[in-house]
């Protein structure tokens, strides 16, 4: 299997890791990999009247630093203004909050989980 391919595999995996964490803690999920122009949001939830916009992370070993390190000032920066986009084409004016899911290690070796609320402004 090529790298690209299975690093997309692994992404996905993440993705649904983390998902069904938040599905867990009472969230609902409105979307998931929502696109604006280049810019994406992995996942959008809400609990109550509180909408999450949620950067998934994840590594299989943290030997180059944990996966939410990787969050850098760009990937934030494009995040809020999918955010914007979306907030705007919902017509939603109520709180919001940006968090991090870091997802370390593998289907086959475990996995961390680490949910960093208010991860980034």
């Amino acid at each position: 299997m090529p790298m690209k391919n299975a690093s997309r595999i692994f992404g996905q995996y993440a993705e649904a890791v983390a998902a069904d964490y938040l599905v867990k803690k009472g969230f609902s999920i409105l979307d998931q990999n929502f696109r604006y122009k280049r810019f994406e949001i992995d996942l959008i939830v809400k609990k109550d009247q509180l909408i999450v916009f949620v950067e998934v992370k994840a590594r299989k070993n943290n030997l180059f630093g944990h996966p939410e390190n990787f969050v850098n000032q760009k990937k934030m920066r494009f995040i809020r203004l999918a955010a914007a986009h979306y907030l705007r084409i919902q017509h939603y004016n109520k709180a919001v909050r940006f968090d991090i899911i870091s997802i370390l290690g593998s289907k086959n070796e475990g996995i961390e989980v680490v949910h960093l609320e208010d991860g980034f402004y």
